[in-house]
């Protein structure tokens, strides 16, 4: 048996990668803070022959992420795939490098880069034990070319990509592999840069199973449609 656990699951891309990894007899964990929705995605994938279940579980409080991920391993044998992309926090400010101030980034820290450490701690020591195992995180393309009106956003999401890319260069060897996703596109038509084309989240969405498969070397891969 095997199965995915995506923190974040929305109804955009963690649908998406639900379904792309689903429809390879993959079971889905799927963990976010809101437990109505999660019913509702878990009954989406069901309806298509999906085997999903939610957890409930916030990414600012990584006790409840913990048991989450842990009640999804208990629940499934194993957690085989982390997926780490959390939805934005509706009280998220954005601040500009130059009108910013230490407090917004460390928002933006505790919510990107904490989290997938976490995250990452929670399922990582069972991939150690088995050799195997794969960890992709998301975020958008400001982790490599930011924009000023985002500039708190970008530079935690920087953080984790470079947090990732290391952890990927740690893990070489060992059977487990460590990605990052950059996603330059506007997903659904919507985003702040008017100049970015836009994609679906299925289109995206096979990206993730590549990484899982065939290019297990690959640290990073830049998804500009």
């Amino acid at each position: 048996m095997t199965s995915i656990a995506i923190v974040g699951a929305g109804p955009q891309m963690g649908l998406a990668i639900a379904r792309t990894f689903g429809s390879q007899g993959f079971d889905v964990a799927l963990i976010s803070r809101n437990r109505e929705n999660l019913d509702g995605l878990v009954g989406k994938l069901g309806a298509e022959g999906i085997t999903a279940a939610g957890f409930p579980g916030d990414v600012l409080d990584r006790d409840s992420l913990t048991r989450a991920l842990q009640d999804a391993a208990a629940r499934f044998g194993r957690i085989d795939v982390l997926e780490y992309s959390p939805l934005a926090v509706e009280s998220t400010v954005l601040a500009t490098p130059a009108e910013g101030d230490p407090a917004h980034i460390q928002d933006q820290i505790e919510f990107q880069l904490y989290g997938a450490i976490a995250a990452t701690k929670a399922v990582l020591p069972a991939m150690r034990e088995t050799g195997t195992g794969t960890l992709l995180y998301t975020t958008g393309a400001g982790s490599l070319d930011p924009l000023p009106m985002v500039g708190n956003v970008n530079a935690a999401a920087a953080a984790l990509r470079n947090w990732v890319v290391n952890l990927h260069k740690e893990l070489a060897g060992t059977g487990i592999q460590a990605a990052h996703i950059a996603i330059d596109v506007a997903l659904g038509g919507t985003s702040i840069d008017p100049t970015l084309k836009t994609a679906t989240a299925e289109d995206v969405s096979p990206v993730y199973w590549d990484l899982h498969t065939t290019k297990r070397d690959q640290a990073e891969i830049v998804f500009k449609g």
